[in-house]
């Protein structure tokens, strides 16, 4: 049993594996009804609970679709529903939980939650997202990366903005996959410096930048994340926005990168803010392959995570 809680906390060798089996499946399944099972069925019989403290579109569809298309069935739910940590601890659910399903994804906030709840589970868990990290964000974005350019090791990627728990698995997966990383943002909202230490102590090139222009000098790759948490306060919004207007990904900002750089955006996106209409509708946005394969890459992490 396998749990897949962070990139830096799974083995490369895995990690790779997983890539290469999420490009497989997704080639197999061309010219399919989207509807079609996979002709391989590794979680028929199995049960997933989709637990999602959270709101979200990509994770929730993704992962339902994923599972049926691996043979299984889903069980979706809320947190109001379950009163996770609040009528019942998270240990005492995660012990009942395994006794009904065969894996559990959760998407929550406290970074304890998801680490208890793999504590005590008999079954694989699955960081659907928490407030530090998104590794399945990751997977996805690494399999497009390579889909389109190959190998990601030894490239540089730029991310712009805000040092948030997107930024965190990004940075992880430097440290793991082999490429360097820049972030470009207010000091203010750097990324955690237990992250970029660790990160460079693999022997990648975690460097801070204030100017954007510099910062994307000889990208490959520039990645941009919404400015603005789904909760924060108006007021924060205000400040949020003072502090990251200079950190736009605009067409200026683009010819500042290699002339073949991919742009990225994990989405929902706020159009104009953190990136303008002529970026991500341009030749070189990769933001609706970059979607479409949070489905691929979660599959290979579930067969990951059941051994097959």
């Amino acid at each position: 049993m396998n749990h897949f809680l962070d990139i830096h906390k799974t083995d490369v060798t895995d990690l790779k594996g997983m890539i290469s089996q999420a490009h497989a499946m997704k080639q197999a399944r061309k010219g399919q009804p989207k509807a079609t099972p996979d002709a391989d069925q590794p979680l028929a019989n199995h049960m997933v609970a989709l637990i999602f403290e959270k709101p979200s579109t990509r994770t929730r569809v993704s992962f339902d679709v994923g599972v049926r298309q691996l043979g299984g069935q889903t069980m979706v739910l809320s947190g109001s529903e379950m009163q996770l940590g609040h009528g019942e601890t998270v240990a005492d659910t995660a012990k009942v939980l395994s006794r009904y399903v065969d894996m559990i994804m959760i998407r929550t906030f406290e970074e304890a939650t998801l680490l208890e709840m793999a504590e005590y589970a008999d079954v694989p868990v699955i960081n659907g997202l928490t407030d530090r990290t998104h590794p399945c964000q990751i997977m996805a974005d690494i399999l497009t990366y390579e889909e389109h350019r190959g190998s990601i090791a030894g490239k540089k990627v730029v991310w712009t903005g805000d040092g948030n728990n997107v930024c965190a698995s990004f940075i992880h997966a430097a440290g793991q996959f082999g490429f360097d990383l820049t972030f470009a943002g207010p000091e203010v909202l750097d990324p955690e410096a237990v992250f970029v230490r660790e990160a460079r102590e693999k022997g990648v090139k975690i460097e801070i930048e204030r100017d954007p222009m510099k910062a994307v000098k000889d990208a490959d790759l520039v990645v941009a994340d919404t400015w603005v948490s789904m909760h924060d306060a108006p007021s924060a919004r205000e400040r949020r926005h003072n502090l990251l207007r200079p950190y736009q990904v605009n067409d200026e900002l683009m010819a500042g990168a290699k002339d073949d750089a991919l742009f990225m955006h994990c989405l929902p996106a706020h159009r104009e803010e953190e990136v303008t209409n002529s970026v991500m509708d341009g030749p070189q946005s990769v933001i609706f392959d970059e979607a479409e394969n949070r489905l691929h890459a979660q599959k290979a992490v579930m067969r990951w995570c059941l051994g097959k």
